[in-house]
């Protein structure tokens, strides 16, 4: 198998596969999140803004809402860093922006005939998606070409408040959880974007992507020679 791999792999340029490793993980992330929400148990952080919006407000998919959120960051980070932007990133971001709008929207409609009887279903169908949400950002992370918005919003706030990314990171995310609660009670007057399940989803995703690490990076090695994950 491995020998396979190295002969598919080795007379490809680094660069391509980098950015085939980057969508393939961006795909893979869309259908995690499409999971996480299906189960009706709150979805992601990073996503509970637009998903919460998108319960008050259906107008509008959760897909599209998602697209919205992404520009208003790419917004943000022009304003926080000004000179120091580099418009083709951007440009990169507003394109990668739509690309997992849509991919959300069509992930979406793929779950959207499974059957959850009961909160054991429902619990599964949401731990089995943070399992899928974090090989999508491990395989983003081992393609290393893009950032999403939301990435990079967490690295214009991180550089101009001279914080670690770590930490803004964390302090981002449980902004946002908060912010989709406030927006839940007030416009729904329930919980319905903001449960346990954020909860879950907010300290597993992130020790299931180490896991992920730390079984895959011989064959990181293999199909990328040089190290493409810290």
């Amino acid at each position: 198998m491995e020998e396979m791999i190295r002969k598919f792999f080795g007379g490809k340029d680094h660069l391509i596969r980098r950015y085939l490793i980057f969508l393939a993980g961006l795909t893979v992330c869309s259908l995690g999140v499409a999971i996480t929400t299906k189960a009706a148990l709150g979805t992601s952080p990073v996503a509970a803004i637009p998903y919460s919006i998108s319960l008050a407000f259906p107008s509008f998919t959760f897909g599209q809402w998602l697209i919205a959120f992404s520009l208003v960051q790419i917004a943000v980070q022009i304003v926080l860093l000004r000179r120091k932007c580099i418009p083709s990133e951007l440009l990169i971001q507003a394109i990668l922006s739509f690309a997992y709008g849509y991919l959300t929207d069509f992930s979406v409609a793929l779950v959207s005939t499974v059957q959850l009887p009961t909160y054991f279903h429902e619990f599964a169908f949401l731990i089995g998606g943070c399992f899928v949400l974090a090989l999508g950002v491990y395989l983003e992370l081992v393609g290393d070409v893009a950032m999403l918005p939301g990435d990079a919003f967490n690295r214009a706030v991180a550089y101009v408040l001279h914080q670690p990314y770590d930490k803004v990171k964390i302090t981002v995310d449980v902004s946002m959880t908060a912010i989709s609660a406030v927006l839940c009670l007030v416009t729904m007057g329930k919980l319905n974007g903001v449960r346990e399940g954020t909860i879950v989803a907010a300290f597993l995703v992130g020790y299931i992507i180490r896991v992920y690490h730390g079984l895959f990076t011989h064959w990181e090695q293999v199909i990328l020679p040089k190290k493409a994950y810290q």
